[in-house]
């Protein structure tokens, strides 16, 4: 996931699924899905991607991946090698890089995902909104994942349980609810265009704001 580097390798090997934040919780991130292909929860996501995609912090491109099987051109973009060695195995296109460093194609693509809680990339989601804004050609869209049942905004470290306590085996995180979004979006120049909740999971769309207020809200239930 890029970002945060090498720091998520230990979850891309399956080694570890628990986040631990420096208040003191841990936060439970499903790293086996990561390696599985694209499930139906997934599909409201990808469903909103018809269009060239940008993946930051693919992981090991199951979005990718299942893009490509739809006829969509997709590209992944990862900090780590680890995340890179899984996308060619399965042969879902990546580069490795900084997704705040110049990426290809920048201001073509329709859409931009962050998908599994990459909002929090480098702890702080509005420089990150705002990055995925700059992606975007005209008309585009941030197709997104949030933490459901999180109340509102965390920002600060995150560290593996594996890791030790030192400075090193931190990084920036950050972890943001459902009832956060609008509030950051807005700070991006974007609004919120839907919200949704799928097998214990929330996604939303955002597209750039030109002054209107539109927001729509699927209920919660399952496909």
């Amino acid at each position: 996931m890029s970002g945060a580097g090498t720091a998520f390798d230990p979850a891309l090997t399956g080694s570890d699924s628990w986040l631990h934040l420096d208040d003191g919780r841990r936060l439970r991130l499903d790293t086996r899905r990561w390696h599985r292909r694209a499930d139906r929860a997934d599909g409201w996501l990808l469903d909103r991607c018809p269009g060239p995609t940008l993946d930051l912090g693919c992981g090991p491109g199951r979005l990718v991946a299942d893009l490509h099987s739809r006829g969509v051109p997709a590209l992944g973009v990862d900090c780590s090698s680890e995340a890179l060695h899984y996308c060619r195995e399965r042969r879902a296109p990546a580069v490795q890089a900084d997704l705040f460093d110049a990426l290809p194609a920048e201001g073509a693509w329709q859409h931009v995902l962050l998908a599994d809680g990459n909002i929090g990339i480098g702890g702080d989601p509005v420089r990150l909104l705002r990055r995925a804004a700059s992606l975007l050609s005209p008309g585009g869209s941030v197709v997104l994942e949030t933490t459901p049942a999180w109340p509102g905004l965390w920002r600060g470290r995150a560290r593996w349980p594996h890791q030790s306590d030192s400075v090193d085996g931190w990084f920036p995180w950050a972890v943001v609810g459902p009832d956060a979004l609008p509030a950051l979006a807005a700070a991006a120049g974007l609004r919120v265009r839907e919200q949704a909740r799928r097998r214990r999971r929330q996604f939303a769309r955002l597209e750039p704001d030109s002054g209107g207020i539109s927001t729509t809200t699927t209920a919660a239930r399952a496909p």
